[in-house]
């Protein structure tokens, strides 16, 4: 999936030949002769499909420096690149200060202007997915933030935006994986709560004994081991959203005195002499049928209608395929700036493969397999053996990183010394590792014979005192007898 390059220069010559070497990297590209039609392409409807630009400064009419102030104030996630013939420091301060990214001097190699290009979409990469983090972390994400445009995720996201304009209860459902806590941050982003606190529990990882205390907070001395003040997770969120995740995993104890809070607007520490008020909306998750929890009583009919007045369902990733090639983009990027990898993007087969694979672990499943693959891959797109979990292919590996496979090294069976004549297994003939005892052994006499039983060096070369040495010496009944070896 090839980004897009808008090469600005008033020389056709140039422009054709940057076009060569941009195209041949992979890239697609656009062109323009001068600084406004430039910014009239990138402040259009159709220019967020333009992810870089390659700049000249010097041009008629509105030169680069000029078209370069008036995109860092206009569309500032552009990342620009300065290409010119003049590279005084003054310029390129000039250029940098008015927002690009990188500064090119004419004549650039190929190679320059390639790592320049990948340099900058790493680094916008990396931005946005910091700034989508910090919008998160600050409880700022929207519904503009979410990945993927699938006809069902659109009746999710209208459902959830008007849910967002109302104090109500929200109680989102989907399988494991389909991200309802994403959803869930989009409606608080998206209220009267935005930039408030946002506070998750996830009902299911509470040990029992601790989920009061957890949820409502104790007082210090209220009982054993309560030797401060603990506010609940009910009173951090004050002001702003708990999120509850997999709700129907709560004891039923616990059950009543939520249902208490949610009717009164109040918690009771452990411990307190009064109850505290609180200002707090709920949202709920749960990837089990709470209905059918409630006719087996495992869950209360009462708090089921208290958290269930307004009822999200998200569709599992099966169920929207088209969103596939998305999450696919924006997992690539991601994983791209965080390991540092050039992946452009997945092959037609590998594509294919993964439209038509179930995913029954949604759209976490399908980000830890690009991650994976993402890592295995050895080229710029990721083909059908770098999901190896789902192709059933095994991934292949240089031939340069499976030499040591090959010599004993990298499956741990052996290792050689310079001579080749020596070798530490440690694995035994049915492939099982040998106990730790029996390699410590070998690895001592080895070690003896190595440095012709000078025990000073032998010490020093295994990183332990002369008297732990002779001690394991004395316990494996080892040889220092170094004749033997010399004279062999």
């Amino acid at each position: 999936m090839g980004k897009t390059v808008l090469i600005v220069d008033d020389d056709p010559t140039q422009r054709r030949i940057l076009q060569a070497v941009i195209e041949k990297s992979g890239f697609s590209t656009l062109q323009a002769s001068d600084g406004d039609t430039a910014l009239e392409m990138a402040l259009s409807p159709d220019g967020s499909k333009i992810d870089m630009m390659l700049l000249d400064l010097v041009m008629p009419g509105r030169d680069g420096m000029d078209t370069l102030k008036e995109l860092s104030a206009k569309r500032s996630d552009l990342p620009v690149i300065v290409l010119t013939g003049k590279g005084s420091i003054d310029v390129v301060v000039a250029a940098m200060q008015a927002g690009a990214r990188d500064f090119l001097v004419k004549p650039a190699s190929r190679e320059r202007i390639v790592v320049s290009l990948r340099n900058a979409l790493e680094m916008k990469t990396l931005v946005g997915e910091v700034t989508r983090l910090k919008k998160s972390n600050a409880g700022e994400l929207t519904f503009d933030d979410l990945i993927g445009n699938a006809s069902s995720m659109r009746s999710v996201v209208a459902m959830g935006e008007r849910g967002a304009k109302a104090n109500i209860p929200i109680l989102i459902s989907g399988e494991s994986g389909v991200g309802k806590e994403v959803v869930a941050r989009a409606i608080q982003g998206t209220s009267e709560r935005i930039g408030r606190p946002f506070v998750t529990v996830n009902c299911g990882a509470i040990p029992e004994n601790l989920v009061e205390s957890i949820l409502f907070g104790h007082e210090k001395g209220s009982f054993t081991g309560a030797n401060t003040k603990h506010l609940g997770k009910f009173q951090e969120a004050d002001t702003g959203t708990l999120f509850l995740d997999e709700v129907g995993e709560l004891p039923l104890a616990m059950q009543v005195k939520l249902l208490r809070v949610l009717q009164e607007g109040e918690v009771d520490p452990i411990g307190s002499k009064r109850p505290t008020k609180i200002d707090v909306r709920i949202i709920s998750a749960t990837n089990r049928d709470l209905a059918d929890a409630v006719k087996s009583g495992e869950f209360r009919e009462d708090l089921y209608y208290r958290l269930n007045v307004f009822p999200i369902e998200i569709p599992a990733l099966r169920e929207r395929r088209e969103d596939i090639s998305a999450l696919l983009d924006h997992f690539i990027k991601r994983f791209n700036a965080q390991e540092r990898r050039s992946v452009r993007g997945t092959d037609s087969a590998a594509l294919e493969m993964l439209k038509n694979f179930d995913w029954p672990g949604n759209v976490r499943q399908l980000e830890n397999s690009v991650f994976r693959a993402v890592i295995l891959s050895d080229g710029h797109m990721l083909k059908q053996q770098d999901f190896p979990q789902i192709s059933g292919m095994e991934p292949i590996i240089p031939a340069q990183e499976t030499a040591g496979l090959q010599d004993g090294v990298g499956n741990g069976s052996d290792v050689d010394n310079e001579g080749g004549e020596n070798k530490l297994k440690f694995l035994d003939r049915s492939g099982h590792l040998r106990s730790l005892e029996e390699i410590e052994r070998e690895l001592i006499q080895f070690a003896i014979e190595n440095y012709s039983g000078h025990m000073s060096e032998v010490a020093r070369r295994l990183g332990i005192g002369r008297s732990t040495l002779y001690r394991k010496v004395r316990e494996h009944e080892l040889d220092t007898d170094v004749k033997r070896v010399v004279g062999k």
